[in-house]
């Protein structure tokens, strides 16, 4: 499993739809060879298809698709946007945090979610993701060294 490893993570993107923030946040399982492109894509038309069901909390996406679309390896990746983004939620928008999830199986699907959870559930963390200008920030926040 690739969690939120260094070359996955992108600090103050700018970009101005949802599109844009899943396909940033996609392309970054790409180039990290954990997912193909058409993952990316899938996980937009999902969106396109199903509307903003993926954004779960205040401030926070989770767009995905089904590993068959393209998924190599269990991985998250996490883009922080410079302006946040309206998806369609009323009650969770705007976006500013964008994590891309892929798995290949539905147990790893809940193994991510799990581990992705452990970092959310704590509300300082995700004030802490809006400040941290480093992955080493990023990180330390992720191993309880705040």
């Amino acid at each position: 499993m690739k969690f939120l490893e260094k070359n996955m993570v992108a600090l103050n993107l700018d970009v101005s739809s949802p599109e844009a923030a899943i396909r940033a946040a996609g392309q970054l399982l790409v180039e990290a060879d954990v997912a193909e492109e058409k993952y990316t894509d899938a996980m937009v038309e999902s969106y396109q298809k199903n509307g903003p069901y993926f954004v779960l909390a205040p401030q926070i996406a989770l767009p995905h698709a089904r590993p068959e679309d393209g998924v190599k390896e269990a991985s998250v990746a996490f883009v922080r946007l410079k302006n946040p983004v309206v998806f369609g939620n009323p009650a969770n928008d705007p976006v500013k945090f964008v994590f891309a999830l892929g798995a290949s199986s539905s147990g790893e699907h809940l193994k991510i979610l799990q581990k992705l959870l452990e970092l959310l559930n704590i509300h300082e963390n995700i004030e802490k993701l809006g400040t941290v200008n480093s992955y080493e920030e990023l990180n330390q926040i992720m191993r309880g060294k705040q």
